[in-house]
């Protein structure tokens, strides 16, 4: 059964993808051209019926920017709901608002590569 990038929602992400709001835009800017890490983003994947604002395969993470919107009772509910589907599929999912990504490049970066797989240990003193 296909859940990655069903069909019908194929002109949404596109529309999506085509109007990301100011804190994913920016969020890009970190994550395209395989800039964090070598590591492949895409923006706007879906996995089952849950479009993800960006998604790296290979480290089955899912990365999203939570607005205002996400402040209210029945959008945590949801969340909710959704991250445990993503999770029963083997997909992590990692939250930032958007007053992180505008004032914290340098944590955000870190917190993803914190999430990946195969993180290189750090170096060890002299």
């Amino acid at each position: 059964m296909v859940i990655h990038n069903i069909k019908y929602l194929k002109n949404y992400r596109k529309e999506l993808r085509n109007n990301l709001t100011p804190a994913e835009a920016t969020m890009w800017k970190y994550l395209q051209n395989s800039k964090l890490d070598g590591k492949k983003f895409r923006r706007q994947h879906s996995v089952g019926n849950y479009i993800l604002d960006f998604y790296c395969p290979s480290e089955k993470l899912a990365i999203e920017v939570d607005g205002d919107s996400h402040n209210d009772y029945s959008s945590e509910i949801y969340d909710k709901e959704r991250t445990d589907f993503l999770n029963s599929k083997g997909i992590k999912v990692i939250r930032f608002d958007n007053v992180e990504v505008f004032e914290s490049e340098e944590l955000i970066c870190e917190a993803i590569r914190n999430h990946f797989k195969n993180k290189k240990p750090p170096p060890t003193p002299p």
